[in-house]
């Protein structure tokens, strides 16, 4: 079987750092590490990659919630629009992610996660980002804090209508965004426990009191810290007050400089602790797109200057920020260390879905999952399952 090998390559490990290294990767699967002076025998049938002039190579990015890039949406409901943002998020750096839906009528979210059920099926292939599931954002949301998501079609939780949806998925919806105070007894948090579905606070106007109730009874994780969400104030430290404090939730964060002002990521490193926090790029089809208007869920949205808003309210619309981007802030806006960033980029992520032991670091019988980063930190190579999915250079 035909190798790929990484040489002279500085590599990033979980824990330590290879300063000249080799990486051989054998059909999907790293097979060996190592000092270079080790280095097995290369036959002339192999690929090499010389990674000498490299800054680092890193295990491949998580995107837990992302709606689409490259002028195309999930929503889309087409093999082609699939395609196109798999390979977008491969460019920089995602080697992996959740598809994410927003709310729309009923037979429009179905008829989206029947067709992503068959893309996982029968497109998702080593060579591009692996979709590892469906990221569910709505519809069964507060419309107080509906932000971006169109209120005509939020609906209250419900369990009848999630099971329909997870049977049609073919069990790929791994997280559910919800309000969780208009959730009746608990019926639908409860269902999503039973089944290993991460129920997540968001899009929430819950109390501080409610949102503690809600975290007793099981939710485990918030979207889009700050946005979304009832914020903090001195009576009532809401959603936001209730996440910070309580340490068995997980946030996701976007650190583009717009969702929230940069230096709240030092006060939220420091209640969370780095191995709670985990990047998103909430990103939509503008991301890697010329300013101008776009699509999100049937409304209009404007970007310009790196801001995505609803063009009939100003509400904040996803953003355009990818995933390494998101990491170079992490470095420049908190001087974290590169093993500091992976922890957010791609160790939280493989641990939240519980598919830490193929993916999220680079270890031996892991998915061959790699991004190669030069010295201006920008990605040079992503290995998708063994298969190299974006060379900068072609």
């Amino acid at each position: 079987m035909k190798n790929i090998f990484l040489l002279n390559a500085p590599i990033v490990l979980e824990d330590s750092f290879l300063q000249n290294g080799y990486i051989q990767i054998t059909g999907e699967k790293i097979e060996a590490f190592g000092d270079m002076l080790h280095t097995p025998l290369i036959t002339k049938n192999d690929q090499v990659i010389d990674c000498r002039n490299c800054q680092y190579v890193i295990p491949g990015m998580i995107d837990i919630h992302v709606h689409g890039a490259a002028g195309f949406d999930f929503m889309d409901g087409s093999p082609e629009a699939y395609e196109k943002i798999a390979y977008a998020l491969a460019k920089e750096g995602t080697t992996a992610f959740l598809a994410t839906t927003i709310t729309n009528p009923i037979k429009h979210t179905e008829d989206t996660i029947s067709k992503l059920e068959k893309y996982h099926q029968l497109k998702n292939k080593p060579g591009t980002a692996e979709m590892l599931g469906i990221h569910l954002e709505g519809p069964f949301i507060n419309a107080i804090q509906k932000g971006a998501q169109p209120e005509n079609a939020i609906i209250v939780p419900n369990v009848a209508t999630f099971k329909e949806w997870q049977e049609l998925s073919g069990n790929m919806i791994k997280i559910i965004t919800f309000a969780p105070e208009l959730d009746e007894d608990y019926k639908l948090l409860k269902e999503l426990k039973n089944t290993n579905v991460i129920p997540s606070m968001g899009h929430t106007n819950a109390s501080y009191d409610e949102s503690l109730s809600a975290i007793n009874e099981g939710v485990q994780h918030a979207t889009h810290l700050f946005n979304g969400m009832k914020g903090m104030h001195h009576r009532d430290p809401g959603v936001v007050g209730a996440v910070l404090l309580k340490d068995e939730i997980h946030v996701e964060i976007i650190p583009d400089g717009i969702h929230f002002h940069k230096d709240l990521l030092k006060m939220i490193v420091r209640m969370k602790g780095i191995e709670n926090v985990l990047v998103i790029t909430d990103g939509m089809r503008a991301k890697g797109m010329p300013d101008g208007e776009y699509d999100l869920g049937g409304q209009q949205v404007t970007v310009r200057d790196g801001k995505c808003v609803l063009s009939n309210s100003g509400s904040l619309a996803g953003s355009i920020v990818t995933m390494n981007e998101a990491r170079l802030n992490l470095e420049k806006w908190l001087q974290l260390t590169i093993h500091e960033q992976i922890q957010m980029t791609s160790i939280n992520q493989a641990k939240r879905l519980n598919l830490y032991h193929r993916k999220g670091s680079i270890q031996i019988g892991k998915d061959a999952d790699l991004v190669v980063i030069g010295r201006d930190g920008e990605v040079e190579f992503t290995i998708c399952r063994g298969i190299v999915a974006y060379n900068r250079n072609y």
